[in-house]
């Protein structure tokens, strides 16, 4: 890449983030399209997030990513957010025009994408959901405009369960689909749940390195063939959730859905072009 003065910079906020595999698909992306800007991961926490965004409207960036732990908190630094980022209370993509920011959520459509490219209709289905972070969130919030029935939502009674408390609350006042929330340490409704549901997802970091030794669900017993489970984790690829849920015979979405289609759409709302999805897939061995 022979990078000019003319090039435009594009970020990614978040910490940790030197795992993320988006600065290498997205410069991908960019190179084979021959377009001007530099995709940059730079590390952002909480406490930095605020003089980071000053920083963009400075350098006069065509935006950046936005996650963990950052999705939520970035809601305030935006001049707008979509109706689908009200919903879900959390955003992973900001634009900059001319410094009038707005805030998209692009998790849960690219989730929702994966899971129907591997031939599964959500419509009128239950879906067991972990966690009520930032991609959780944008997971069943997608799931419910595109006509899930039920979404039985698990988190531990932490910083975020209000938080979820109160997502519920905006899906059920605002959709057709119910929401419940429950306590995770409640093992045995989680049990139930999932024998009754059509789809489990996990929606947390639980799975992804330095946590890659554990999973949401504490045995293969807890699933069965009928369930499709898919994966927010990527890295590593086959987590410990994907791995039992093969062992049990589950149909499987894994990480790199959710990366992919996510990524893409990001890419068209940057640049107004289409993302080179064939030539990505290939490039970044997705196939």
């Amino acid at each position: 890449m022979d990078v000019t003065a003319k090039y435009e910079l594009i970020g990614l906020m978040a910490y940790p983030i030197r795992h993320s595999l988006s600065p290498e698909m997205q410069n991908k992306a960019l190179e084979h399209l021959g377009l001007p800007y530099v995709y940059m991961a730079f590390e952002v926490d909480n406490d930095a997030f605020g003089r980071a965004i000053e920083g963009l409207k400075a350098l006069k960036m065509r935006g950046t990513g936005v996650s963990m732990p950052n999705k939520q908190l970035a809601c305030e630094y935006v001049n707008e957010l979509t109706p689908a980022a009200r919903l879900v209370g959390a955003i992973n993509t900001i634009v900059n025009d001319n410094g009038y920011l707005t805030g998209y959520n692009t998790d849960g459509t690219g989730h929702i994408r994966a899971i129907k490219e591997s031939g599964f209709d959500i419509k009128g289905k239950t879906m067991v959901l972990v966690g009520s972070g930032g991609a959780a969130t944008a997971i069943g919030a997608q799931a419910a405009i595109e006509g899930i029935k039920q979404i039985k939502l698990f988190n531990r009674k932490d910083e975020f369960y209000e938080k979820a408390v109160d997502f519920a609350k905006r899906v059920n006042d605002n959709t057709n689909c119910t929401v419940t929330v429950w306590d995770l340490a409640d093992q045995h409704r989680f049990r139930e749940d999932i024998a009754g549901a059509d789809i489990l997802t996990n929606g947390t970091k639980v799975g992804m390195k330095p946590l890659e030794n554990q999973c949401v669900v504490s045995d293969k017993s807890m699933l069965r063939p009928e369930l499709l489970v898919s994966e927010c984790v990527y890295n590593p690829h086959n987590t410990q959730l994907l791995t039992m849920a093969k062992e049990a015979g589950c149909k499987t979405v894994d990480g790199y859905g959710m990366l992919l289609w996510q990524g893409a759409e990001q890419f068209k709302l940057w640049t107004g072009k289409e993302f080179p999805l064939d030539f990505i897939k290939k490039a970044m061995g997705f196939n």
